[in-house]
């Protein structure tokens, strides 16, 4: 049976990081959130690339869907709905960017991210998770979501997540820019209030887009999936404009 929603977990998540969202949303839709390749069920999945990606997606996307993405997520949803034509109804980005559009940038970046993919196969997926969690990124999660977090996390190897970040990091990702004028479906752009870099990565994309529309959420961080389900899961019931 096709779904009304695709949802793409972020790095170091699995699809099961969006069930507060499709609690919030009441059985309304019927929506997949899968694990990513590097990810949960599918950490020995290879190779993790947007290639590999794209293809998972559209195999999700066989009728007209609402696809949703949060930060590695986000990316791999912007990447993936660039060829998905009709199928697409709606794109909804939270605390994602569209890549870095210096080359210097981007190579410095996919060296950071192989000093971290190697560090999270020296540390072990136990360690790494509690490093992870605790970067200011993520700081300020409410006690009981960071511990749920963690334990999504803890649902991944280190081995699936150094390939993940190999294969799609950010220092990886072609940049997508240039491309953002091709999406005339109406797409929503979530960044937390608190989350200040992605406020200001969401506003400069929405000024790409066609039909785009830039939501700050109140009180949130980075994660906002996890901090304001209830506001994520308003979004993705609205009918899509124009649709």
């Amino acid at each position: 049976m096709p779904a009304d929603l695709v949802l793409l977990h972020g790095f170091t998540n699995t699809g099961g990081s969006w069930e507060p969202v499709r609690r919030a949303l009441g059985g309304r839709y019927r929506a997949l959130a899968p694990d990513l390749p590097g990810h949960g069920q599918f950490a020995a999945r290879r190779p993790a690339s947007f290639a590999a990606c794209d293809a998972y997606v559209r195999a999700l996307a066989d009728e007209r869907c609402v696809l949703c993405g949060y930060s590695m997520g986000g990316r791999v949803a912007l990447h993936a709905a660039l060829g998905l034509g009709r199928r697409l109804a709606r794109l909804v980005l939270i605390g994602a960017s569209a890549g870095l559009a210096d080359p210097v940038e981007r190579a410095a970046r996919r060296a950071d991210d192989e000093r971290l993919a190697a560090r999270i196969e020296t540390l072990g997926i136990e360690a790494f998770a509690r490093e992870w969690g605790a970067q200011p990124l993520l700081a300020g999660l409410p006690r009981g979501i960071a511990e749920q977090a963690e334990a999504d996390r803890l649902g991944n190897t280190a081995a699936g997540l150094a390939a993940a970040l190999r294969g799609l990091g950010t220092g990886v990702m072609p940049p997508l820019w240039e491309r953002l004028g091709e999406l005339t479906v109406p797409v929503d752009v979530l960044a937390g209030e608190r989350d200040e870099k992605f406020v200001a990565t969401g506003a400069r994309m929405v000024a790409g887009l066609p039909a785009a529309a830039l939501h700050v959420v109140p009180g949130a961080g980075h994660a906002v999936h996890l901090e304001a389900p209830d506001a994520v899961a308003a979004i993705l019931a609205r009918p899509a404009r124009g649709g």
